[in-house]
């Protein structure tokens, strides 16, 4: 049995300390953050985390995010605290960035996938606060079958978990609608691991010069030293084919693509920031924050209108676009149309 807890309408905290109750017994709980919903487990509980895998089915070497409501939090969970982490969690916090950094042994491997570093964010929503401070430092993956788009509404959520885990509290829909950016401070030079919420560029400003993994391009890992480094994600049923490009050559492309694929018999579902003629369409929004936002929810909702192939229009990998295209490509298993 799976309770939907109600808090559209804003915080409730009885309803709050219903939800920690929860997780301090060691219960799975999804909850709203600001990037996409979460599927919540007492970090220190070895039994618990171990709960999130099972669930989620999702590989035990692939590490998860520690959740935290306060900086001092962070004492508790990361062995050293580099002054680089700091003045990014100065600046960024509440908000979609994670540190990597060395862990304490009182955090288990169970939680960080057998890794000797923890990886750490404070989420900007209020019910993702609340819900920490009524409990723990919540170790908390999207909360989606491993694999599937990411949930960035309570229903996707109820449609992957219902039946299976304890509770999920319903806030509305997120607000930046892909993963935190993730930051390794725990070796020599910082490192970006997953692009995500809070673009490049912004830490950089802070800290200077960032060296981009060669996972974020693409490039194979046999370590996950972050989630969304490894394996298979954000995938729909329908097969993802991404067209890169100059705008023009794009919009030619995707339409060619679409008369090939419509000759062919084939139910053609497009998402891009224009309209286009298609079995099924989904308008993406006109700037990047948009896309990003609505990214997870299109390639649910085509999946949803029964189409046996996704059609994606790339954007520009800066700011916001390289989170995007991190996950475009991802989701089409880098089946990729350069036009």
């Amino acid at each position: 049995m799976t309770i939907v807890i109600n808090m559209r309408d804003g915080l409730d905290d009885r309803k709050i300390k219903v939800a920690g109750r929860l997780i301090i017994e060691g219960k799975l709980v999804a909850f709203p953050t600001e990037t996409v919903y979460g599927l919540g487990a007492d970090a220190l509980n070895e039994n618990a985390v171990r709960r999130i895998f099972e669930a989620k089915g999702r590989p035990a070497d692939n590490p998860l995010i520690v959740h935290i409501a306060d900086f001092n939090d962070l004492k508790k969970l990361a062995r050293e605290i580099p002054e680089e982490a700091r003045l990014l969690a100065e600046k960024f916090w509440p908000g979609p960035l994670t540190l990597v950094l060395p862990k304490r042994e009182e955090v288990p491997l169970v939680t960080t996938g057998g890794l000797d570093t923890v990886a750490v964010r404070m989420p900007a929503h209020p019910i993702a606060l609340a819900l920490i401070r009524a409990s723990t430092p919540i170790a908390a993956p999207s909360a989606n079958i491993s694999g599937k788009p990411s949930p960035t509404l309570a229903e996707h959520v109820v449609d992957d978990f219902y039946g299976r885990i304890e509770a999920i509290i319903d806030g509305g829909p997120t607000w930046v609608g892909v993963e935190s950016t993730v930051i390794d401070l725990s070796s020599e030079r910082p490192t970006l691991l997953r692009p995500g919420g809070l673009p490049l560029e912004e830490i950089e400003k802070v800290i200077g010069p960032v060296e981009i993994h060669p996972a974020v391009k693409g490039k194979a890992v046999d370590l996950a030293r972050a989630p969304g480094m490894k394996y298979r994600h954000y995938s729909p049923n329908a097969p993802v084919v991404v067209v890169e490009g100059p705008r023009d050559k794009v919009r030619e492309k995707i339409e060619e693509l679409v008369t090939e694929y419509r000759s062919k018999g084939y139910r053609v579902g497009v998402m891009a920031t224009e309209e286009f003629e298609a079995d099924e369409f989904f308008h993406l929004g006109e700037t990047v924050e948009d896309v990003a936002k609505n990214l997870f929810r299109a390639l649910r909702e085509l999946d949803r209108r029964g189409v046996d192939v996704i059609i994606a229009e790339g954007v520009e990998e800066r700011g916001l676009g390289l989170a995007v295209m991190n996950r475009l490509r991802k989701a089409s298993g880098y089946r990729i149309i350069r036009a």
